[in-house]
Parts: structure tokens; sequence; C-alpha cells
């Protein structure tokens, strides 16, 4: 398994103007992620991990520091350089789903293969994997309307997914799901980051994710302030 840093974050500050002042979000983060990592950003709402995570995925520029994803420094980056990276390379996974209605499941999913401009006959094999890897086969012509939300934030992961990222990005995928839907989400991407090595990294507080992280980086106003790997014990059910 390729194990190399992927990810390198230095001296990171991110400050947002309040008014006449400036309010800072982020400051002094130095993180090294390896390839194949499955991990989490936690920590309470307003601690910073929203930000960290959009600025990893260059959704949003650093104040100051220096920011690494694939070899890339996503400070310089142009926006039509960004934009490929993330077409490319990165998948998300976001709290809303971000599904278009009009679209059935299988359309939603396709969307990233037709950016890339794959051709058809490997779009809809790539698509029907996806959808198997969810355990969404059945729906491929159902629109959003007609699924529960638990089946909704699976084809949002379908649609993450279905171009192979490197890394995927995951912002409160669980926030609004029970138990059962979360656990099979969440076994759903241990397994495609065992068998594709994509370094998966979440923003979350949600104890269900919690669990199955490898490891943990913990924010508080902002810093890191415990970054530490686990060793989980399988969870049934």
């Amino acid at each position: 398994m390729n194990n190399s840093i992927i990810i390198q974050i230095k001296n990171l500050k991110k400050d947002f103007p309040i008014g006449k002042g400036v309010f800072t979000a982020l400051q002094n983060i130095n993180i090294s992620i390896k390839a194949g990592e499955f991990l989490g950003l936690i920590g309470p709402s307003g601690s910073g991990k929203t930000t960290l995570l959009n600025i990893i995925g260059s959704l949003d520029i650093r104040t100051e520091g220096e920011v690494t994803v694939l070899d890339k420094n996503v400070s310089t980056l142009s926006q039509i350089e960004a934009a490929n990276l993330r077409s490319v390379y990165l998948g998300f996974i976001f709290q809303t789903y971000n599904l278009l209605p009009v679209y059935t499941v299988f359309e939603n999913v396709e969307l990233p293969l037709l950016l890339l401009k794959q051709p058809q006959a490997e779009r809809k094999k790539a698509v029907e994997d996806a959808l198997e890897w969810v355990g969404l086969e059945d729906k491929i012509n159902s629109r959003p309307a007609q699924l529960s939300g638990g089946e909704c934030q699976r084809v949002s992961i379908a649609r993450a997914m279905v171009k192979k990222p490197k890394i995927v990005l995951a912002d409160e995928p669980t926030a609004n799901l029970d138990a059962e839907n979360s656990h099979h989400i969440l076994k759903t991407m241990e397994s495609l980051n065992s068998e594709l090595n994509t370094t998966f990294i979440f923003a979350t507080h949600d104890e269900k994710v919690i669990q199955y992280l490898q490891r943990k980086i913990s924010l508080v106003d902002g810093q890191v302030v415990n970054d530490e790997k686990v060793t989980n014990i399988p969870i049934g059910g």
C-alpha cells in the first residue's frame, strides 16, 4: 500500500473579516496526511474543522501558511486549476446531500464522469459499480424525492466515489441520519478505503463516526489540541 504523504499543511492561518475586525478561525495548523488514512477532524461547532476541510478541498483559501494537496500548492492555484483538482482527484460528501432533484439516481452519480468527459460505456459501468458499493442498484431510476434520507446520503457517497478519487472529504455526513443508516454508510466508506486506498477525511463531532476513525485530529478554537492514531475494535451491527 502506498502510504506517501499526500496532504501537507504548514503554519496555516485563516482569518474572516467581521465588521472592522477579524475573526481567526484557524491558527498555527501543522498536519501531514498519508495516502489511505481514515481520519477525522473532530471538535465542537465553531472549532474550525469545516473551514479546514474546505481549505484542503480548495473551496476556500488560507490567509497565511502553505497547504499542499497531491503535490499542488492549493494556495497558488488559479480557479481553473483548483476546479480541475477537485473534479479529477477529490470527492465531496456534504451533510445536505446536494443532489439534483430533477435527475435520477443514475444521472446524479454520473455527473462527475460527464465533467471528466468519460466515454458512455465506461460511465455506465462505473455508475453501476458505485451504486452496488452503496447497495442502491434497485434505485437507479428513482429521483431524490422518492428516497429516504439515508438513501440520499448513500447516493451522495456513490457520486463522490464513482471516479475513484484519491481523497474524499466528508462534512458531517451522518448528522441527520439514524444509527442504522450511519453504520451502513460508515462500513461502506471503510470498505472503500480498504479496497481502493482512498483517503477519507471527516469533519465531525458525531460519536457514530468517531468510533470508526483510525486517526483523530481534535480542534478547539481553531487550533489542533490533539492528534492521535486509534486502534479500533470492529463494530458489529
